[in-house]
């Protein structure tokens, strides 16, 4: 049997045996103890763990053990591994892709008396073999690894001549080919987990979709009906998310500034810290300048600056000189500065789970934090170019191309957002058991919040304006552009709308009265809903798509509706003269949400719904939305199930509300 090293006592010295169910739930608890809460408070310095911590830990310890772990960033993942791996005596090894993380991570557990090592190529050669000869002897509890390592075969001899207990696969949404950090060292991984065969595997990540987690699982060639997957903690209630539309770079560097100003105050004695992060190295370099103008201290951070220029900022951020960074996706990983007050995405990012990464980094000692994503028109057309375009000198292939734009349009959907953005984000990644039915803060509940109390009406009237910017995308047949399109809606007559041909059609017009970019929302909205997608190119067009058609033509209500800041006004301006009408047919029959506004339930619903909001002391969108009862009364559901199915009833209005209003539909006798 493998035997600790004489200079560090594992845990097998204490007084528990190294049965996972024992060392799972211990005796009390108490420091010193010999459970698992007592090594934490004794070792770690924590006094107790968060509940998903100990289902991924009790999982983890229960050999053979296959883990996934989804959990934010900041969250405290590196204990889910830490803390076994002490427990249980043997080695565990530690698979990341940054050196200073790991490098940081080695740091803070030899303080803790915990040994622990790194191998990676920064290494000089007697260095890495001095190590290698610690390794096997035993002598170390956590061994930390680039994925390149893994390629060296006396490392690998060493790993398998000791007693390997866990391997942690840090950042495993790295191995996903198609995701925004892939590295491709890390496809070595599952071959290499099958020569060592440990009883534990943990692979952790901060951002993974279902797609990205059944990637995972395959490449790291997990049996997928083994795989416990843990899923929690991306609830942020303290980051107060928004997104704002801009005219351009002018205006996006100006609500940059502003945003800065707001979070941390003067730029000569910042309250803390902020990122920005920007699509292209150039916009990166140009609003790191314009900061700097205005009195911030403020350096860029991409792929294209050298390596000690990197390293200097990087460094500078995480000491504290330095306030503000403004960055590409190249910076990431590893950063973990508390006091990030606020992130600003000055364009759009790839994909949620680059955003929710990125702007993740905000807020982690868990006091308010601000996320604000700016967004211009010609953002689309911009992050098309970029998903075609080439890297390394290889150009993508058609499927991943389709993979990467399909990931934007993900994010567009978050964009044009008509509910909770936090909640949007736990639907997205699958966290509904963290839902928060309205987080209050959010630039979308605040504007919901005023809507309802200026224009209860508003939300109904959406429909209508979607079908008819869906009947004159239909009307172009892909012989224009987004702005040459909106400007058709409008019924703007210039040089390029009637160059087309547009200004001849029957929809020319038919969002007459509505600002460019209020059109533009609605056509947005629509890309993000899937009623809308664009053509691959330098010049993508719209296209309705066949769920488009099912919407135009009114077979199908909208599922989608717009910002607050968008809604249709009550009343509409008259059509330019010159133009025909658009049939009603053809943009579908009377939306179903508004003809069940005129039944019984739906009064009865509704007035329910005032009698809990006075009673709570709170708005009357708390309890549903006009929508929702609509959608109550069509559906006229019998059961939770059926009700958790209604738009806008999330679990915690399930729980709050959901008995009564079901009582009401029973009581209307229908």
């Amino acid at each position: 049997m493998f035997e600790p090293h004489a200079a560090y006592p594992s845990v097998i010295d204490r007084p528990f045996p190294l049965r996972p169910a024992d060392v799972a739930r211990g005796p009390s608890g108490a420091p010193g103890d010999g459970s698992l809460d007592g090594l934490l408070a004794e070792r770690f310095g924590i006094p107790r763990l968060y509940g998903w911590q100990r289902e991924a830990i009790d999982a983890v310890l229960a050999p053979p053990s296959r883990v996934l772990l989804v959990a934010p960033t900041g969250g405290g993942k590196s204990l889910c591994y830490q803390l076994p791996a002490v427990a249980l005596g043997g080695t565990s090894l530690v698979l990341s892709p940054l050196i200073s993380l790991m490098e940081d991570q080695v740091r803070a557990l030899e303080a803790r008396g915990i040994a622990a090592t790194f191998f990676a190529s920064s290494l000089p050669w007697e260095e890495n073999r001095r190590r290698l000869g610690q390794l096997r002897a035993g002598a170390y509890s956590l061994v930390y690894a680039a994925p390149e390592r893994l390629g060296s075969d006396a490392f690998l001899d060493a790993l398998a001549g000791v007693r390997l207990d866990l391997v942690a696969v840090d950042e495993a949404h790295c191995i996903v080919q198609w995701g925004h950090d892939f590295r491709p060292d890390y496809l070595r991984i599952g071959e290499v987990l099958e020569r060592l065969a440990p009883p534990r595997v943990l692979a952790c990540t901060a951002t993974a979709t279902p797609d990205a987690r059944d990637e995972i699982v395959r490449q790291l060639r997990f049996d997928p009906d083994a795989v416990t997957t843990v899923l929690r903690g991306f609830a942020r209630p303290n980051l107060h998310l928004a997104v704002r539309e801009v005219s351009g770079p002018r205006e996006a560097r100006e609500l940059t500034r502003a945003a800065l100003a707001d979070a941390l105050g003067a730029p000569s004695s910042p309250g803390g810290s902020g990122i920005v992060y920007a699509a292209t190295r150039k916009a990166a370099e140009r609003i790191a300048e314009d900061l700097r103008e205005v009195g911030w201290d403020a350096r860029p951070y991409h792929a294209g600056l050298p390596a000690d220029d990197r390293a200097s900022v990087s460094a500078a951020f995480a000491a504290r000189t330095l306030a503000v960074v403004v960055a590409t996706n190249a910076f990431g990983m590893g950063i973990d500065r508390p006091d990030v007050r606020v992130v600003v995405h000055a364009q759009p990012p790839a994909s949620i789970e680059a955003y929710y990464q990125e702007v993740g980094r905000a807020g982690r000692d868990g006091a308010p934090a601000a996320g604000l994503l700016l967004f211009a028109g010609a953002d689309i057309a911009l992050r098309r170019r970029l998903v075609a375009s080439s890297s390394d000198g290889v150009a993508p292939s058609p499927a991943e191309v389709a993979r990467a734009w399909g990931l934007f349009r993900a994010l567009l959907r978050y964009v044009d957002a008509g509910s909770c953005r936090h909640d949007f984000m736990l639907r997205y990644f699958g966290d509904e058991a963290e839902s928060l039915g309205g987080c209050g803060h959010c630039d979308v509940c605040r504007e919901v919040v005023a809507l309802e109390a200026d224009d209860p009406e508003a939300l109904e009237r959406d429909g209508d304006a979607i079908r008819r910017a869906l009947a004159g995308v239909a009307r172009v047949k892909g012989g224009a552009g987004l702005q040459a399109v909106a400007a058709m809606l409008r019924g703007e007559r210039n040089e390029r709308v009637g160059r087309l041909g547009l200004d001849r059609l029957s929809t020319f017009g038919v969002l007459e009265g509505r600002g460019a970019d209020e059109v533009m929302g609605i056509l947005r909205v629509s890309l993000a809903a899937g009623f809308l997608d664009l053509t691959t190119g330098d010049y993508p067009m719209p296209m309705v798509t066949d769920l488009g058609w099912r919407v135009m033509r009114g077979d199908l209500a909208p599922r989608a509706r717009l910002p607050p800041r968008l809604t249709v006004p009550r009343a509409r301006s008259r059509r330019r003269s010159g133009a025909s009408a658009v049939a009603p047919v053809a943009l579908g029959a009377v939306d179903p949400l508004a003809a069940a506004r005129e039944t019984p339930l739906f009064a009865a619903l509704r007035e329910h719904r005032a009698e809990v909001a006075r009673a709570a002391a709170c708005p009357a969108y708390v309890v549903a939305t006009d929508r929702t009862l609509a959608e109550i009364a069509i559906r006229r559901p019998r059961s939770v199930t059926d009700l958790g199915e209604v738009h806008g009833m999330g679990p915690a209005r399930l729980a709050r509300y959901g008995e009564d209003l079901l009582r009401i539909v029973r009581e209307a006798g229908v």
